[in-house]
């Protein structure tokens, strides 16, 4: 297994690159998920040769092609950025990322609402940070993710499901697959896509069924781009529940009365917003389990992520 390596604003980490010399370290980042994964760090201006501390910069001009303009001695700083930013996404190509974390607001990493300040003075919540357009557009698939939209749980649940998702399929393609893995692939998946996208989860189950029309490399590699597209949908509590009674009617008949219905009402808890996700998972798969049902411990719904970040727990 190659390691799971996720790019990150390197300020976040805790390191002192910040313009003011500080930092911004993310505990959940730095402590959390570092056990799990190999960070990249990278801070577009200190690599870019601006140095720390360093007078604090703005976007200026219009959302599309703003100028990235530092504040006090009005020096243009587009150029050097633009330059670093092509190199540094050539390079980061190689590490093959399964996800980025960029640091919300800035001018360079910003993903999305970066103030862009007209002629006139005025700011515009509408930029995306200099470093952070050319990453998202050289790598259209691959998570990413402000650290501040991470606090919302059910907003990190669901980057860190796409964080994982991404690397397996690479991981397949990597792994130099045939028809049959991509089909075994698309079966584990199969109750993971319902929670999020019904559409997504048909029209991939007729791309696997269509498997003899491409080679087995073409064919994992067609799959990804609509499993990328189906992870980004939004996985509701309805949606869930929906997943969850179809697991329960896997192993419905190998139950007792007083199972069945205690199982039921875990579910309508959930349902409710009596619970988290985690209860009901935890008790369908300890029947999973103890009937031995193999189809659904495969199931990647059960375990998208690991159990120790606790992320069903909150959502």
């Amino acid at each position: 297994m190659t390691p799971l390596r996720i790019g990150i604003s390197q300020c976040l980490l805790g390191d002192e690159v910040r313009y003011d010399g500080g930092h911004k370290r993310d505990a959940f980042l730095a402590d959390t998920l570092s056990r799990f994964v190999d960070w990249v760090p990278v801070c577009p201006e200190v690599e870019a040769g601006l140095g720390t501390p360093r007078e604090s910069m703005r976007l200026e001009g219009t959302p599309d092609t703003p100028r990235l303009i530092t504040i006090k001695t009005r020096a243009d700083q587009t150029s050097t950025m633009t330059r670093f930013s092509e190199r540094r996404v050539r390079e980061l190509e190689a590490l093959d990322l399964s996800g980025y974390v960029f640091k919300k607001n800035s001018p360079s990493c910003g993903v999305e609402r970066v103030r862009v300040y007209n002629r006139h003075g005025m700011p515009a919540m509408t930029g995306v940070g200099l470093f952070a357009r050319a990453y998202m557009e050289r790598f259209p698939l691959i998570p990413v993710e402000e650290e501040g939209r991470l606090r919302d749980m059910p907003l990190r649940e669901n980057f860190i499901e796409r964080v994982f998702g991404y690397y397996r399929w690479r991981e397949l393609l990597r792994g130099r697959p045939t028809r049959g893995d991509v089909v075994n692939f698309h079966t584990a998946h199969k109750y993971l896509l319902l929670a999020h996208s019904r559409p997504h989860y048909q029209s991939l189950g007729r791309l696997v069924a269509d498997a003899k029309r491409y080679t087995p490399i073409e064919l994992a590699r067609r799959y990804g781009p609509p499993l990328m597209e189906a992870l980004t949908v939004r996985a509701t509590v309805r949606k869930h529940v929906n997943v969850l009674e179809h697991l329960l009617g896997s192993f419905k008949a190998d139950l007792t009365a007083a199972e069945r219905q205690e199982l039921q009402d875990v579910i309508a808890d959930y349902h409710k917003g009596l619970t988290p996700l985690i209860v009901p998972i935890t008790l369908i798969k300890h029947y999973v389990s103890r009937f031995d049902v193999a189809y659904l411990r495969d199931q990647i719904y059960l375990n998208p992520h690991p159990k120790e970040l606790m992320l069903r727990n909150h959502v």
